[in-house]
């Protein structure tokens, strides 16, 4: 019912910059926390950062001082810039976003995942 589509990731050098987007469509009512999320082969997913309706946001603390994330709701999309890339970046970037959608007079809360973009950090 909601749907996730990331865009920006790609390879760049140590000490660049990359732009991630995420738009949500659908039969969106509403969305409430909105965050991105890296994974590497074999391990956990983690999150990055998150930002909620208000505004509030987080970030994980290996990504604090570079990363920010911030949110366009007039658009439902969800923007994470990325400066001073470092090679353990390198991760496949999912975008998460939960809150209510609806289908006629009925409306139900979701939680959907992006497909995920390739981050790439060179040294």
């Amino acid at each position: 019912q909601v749907q996730l589509v990331e865009s920006g990731g790609g390879m760049v050098q140590a000490g660049g910059s990359l732009r991630l987007s995420c738009a949500a469509s659908g039969s969106i009512f509403s969305i409430n926390d909105m965050g991105w999320y890296r994974q590497a082969p074999g391990k956990q997913r983690e999150l990055v950062a998150s930002i909620t309706s208000g505004g509030t946001t987080m970030c994980a603390d290996s990504v604090k001082s570079r990363f920010t994330i911030s949110r366009d709701n007039a658009k439902n999309t969800v923007y994470l810039q990325m400066n001073s890339l470092k090679p353990e970046d390198t991760d496949v970037y999912y975008c998460n976003a939960e809150g209510i959608y609806y289908i006629g007079s009925y409306y139900s809360d979701f939680g959907s995942w992006g497909q995920g973009t390739q981050v790439t950090v060179s040294s």
